[in-house]
């Protein structure tokens, strides 16, 4: 089995989320892994890292997953492979449900998350984001 991290989803992606926006409930797992020191788009200097910005990101999109009808359920940081193979471990793990697919895709939509969101990009190596209902 392949499996390769991103942060953005691909076209092909976006449209298959998209097409059923009633489908609902959703559980979205998130398996994310960081880079070492984040690195921000607009060239700020910090000495945070991934983790530490991905986690300002994280602190506030709890709030919106709420504000759009969601839950958060779960985070926590992979310690070890217990069954499988993979040649690399995720550094944590996030599950956050919503009432359907509209409601994740208008709070990606909202100006408080694309405030946000520069953090999730600059501590996101990538993740897996997978859909569960």
């Amino acid at each position: 089995m392949k499996f390769e991290n991103k942060v953005i989803p691909s076209e092909e992606q976006l449209n298959g989320f998209l097409e059923n926006p009633d489908l609902g409930p959703i559980s979205m797992v998130n398996l994310l892994k960081y880079k070492n020191k984040a690195s921000y788009e607009d060239g700020r200097n910090t000495n945070l890292t991934g983790e530490e910005a991905y986690g300002l990101y994280a602190i506030e999109v709890i709030n919106l997953v709420e504000k759009y009808g969601g839950e958060f359920i779960f985070a926590g940081k992979v310690n070890r492979l217990m069954l499988g193979e993979v040649d690399e471990l995720w550094d944590s793990v996030a599950i956050a449900k919503y009432p359907n697919r509209r409601a994740m895709f208008e709070m990606t939509m909202d100006p408080e998350y694309q405030k946000i969101h520069i953090h999730r990009d600059a501590g996101l190596a990538g993740q897996l984001n997978i859909e569960t209902i």
